[in-house]
């Protein structure tokens, strides 16, 4: 699509997991301050259904976030659709996966390990590697944003989710590794590490329904997708020059983990 027909955008951004929760909360955030979005999910008719609604300022792409060519295919879009790259890049598609290290399946764990990793890291270096090149002229002048969502659980040990845990601390090492990296270059690299979060995670994750009242009743009111949405946004509203690196964001109730 030629960008002659679009309204100057002063930031696009690419957004992995983006048909629910805390992606699609963040979709609508950075479209209500007027950047352009590429979002990414698996649900392709909840896809068409946002690019129906709001309009050519969201572009959305099917698919599995864990394959190279996706996203490839995600930074190349970003230019046909809005005309320059992606500045921001939020990785947040991922899943959880209920029980302890004793009980949990581990005939998921490779899905959620392969999801919540693998698919963040090739995300993570495609992107540093595009606005790596790009700051090199840019900074001070723009910003180029990489935020990670992460979760109170990659930093507390909690043994009810300690195997999703573990990759979640992973996801962290790999937000801290690269922000030292690229950080000197000009390129932020923000973790936001949210407490529960009301969204399909609970369900993706085989929580009980009795599990997630419990929640409510302990620490509610809980999160949901736009609290964590309003984060992202005030970490990427920052000038250039201002680097927020970690975020922790709880219910208030919510004393652990």
């Amino acid at each position: 699509m030629s960008n002659d027909i679009n309204p100057p955008y002063p930031r696009i951004a690419i957004i992995t997991g983006a048909t629910s929760g805390i992606g699609e909360a963040t979709a609508r955030k950075f479209i209500s301050s007027g950047y352009g979005v590429v979002g990414n999910g698996r649900n392709a008719e909840k896809l068409r259904a946002l690019e129906l609604e709001l309009g050519e300022v969201f572009c959305g792409m099917a698919g599995d976030a864990t394959e190279s060519t996706l996203i490839e295919r995600l930074f190349a879009l970003a230019v046909e659709r809005f005309g320059k790259p992606a500045d921001i890049v939020v990785a947040n598609a991922g899943r959880g996966l209920g029980g302890s290290v004793k009980d949990a399946d581990l005939s998921e764990f490779e899905k959620i390990l392969k999801l919540n990793v693998t698919g963040t890291l090739a995300l993570l270096q495609k992107a540093a590697q595009q606005m790596v090149d790009a700051q090199q002229t840019n900074y001070p002048k723009q910003a180029a944003d990489i935020v990670i969502i992460g979760s109170v659980v990659g930093r507390n040990i909690s043994p009810f989710s300690a195997v999703y845990g573990a990759t979640k601390f992973a996801v962290h090492a790999l937000a801290e590794g690269l922000r030292r990296e690229v950080g000197p270059k000009g390129v932020r690299v923000s973790l936001v590490e949210p407490g529960i979060v009301i969204s399909g995670f609970q369900d993706g994750a085989g929580y009980s329904d009795d599990m997630v009242q419990n929640f409510e009743n302990k620490f509610g009111p809980l999160l949901c997708g736009a609290d964590v949405a309003n984060t992202i946004h005030y970490i990427v509203s920052q000038p250039p020059h201002v680097h927020i690196s970690d975020i922790m964001v709880r219910p208030t109730r919510q004393d652990y983990p």
